[in-house]
């Protein structure tokens, strides 16, 4: 969990999971709460065949397109973000909305 600017506020490592992991995870936090969408959605924007671009020129190493990051909104606001990582893609996703579910209520 980050706060509405990516800052990490809460991390769990559950036992076994692998050590890049904990990196990914708080950077799929860091980029969606930083571009108010999911990290997928990034990710998807950059590979476009057409309109794609190279995340580097973000200037920040931190920016993610793999999905298992998404923004947490109350009232229309960012208030900060989940990031999943560890599992394939699809869970990553699927984990990473239950906790934005479980936050917002």
């Amino acid at each position: 969990m980050t706060d509405p600017h990516g800052e990490l506020i809460a991390l769990l490592r559950v036992d076994g999971a692998p050590l890049p992991s904990i990196l990914n995870a708080s950077n799929k936090a860091w980029t969606a709460a930083r571009e108010r969408k999911s990290s997928k959605e990034l990710g998807q924007a950059a590979r476009d065949p057409v309109n794609g671009f190279d995340m580097a020129y973000f200037a920040d190493a931190r920016y993610i397109g793999w999905g298992g990051g998404l923004p947490v909104q109350v009232g229309g606001e960012v208030v900060g973000a989940v990031g999943v990582s560890g599992l394939p893609e699809a869970e990553d996703m699927e984990l990473a909305l239950l906790g934005v579910t479980a936050i917002t209520g």
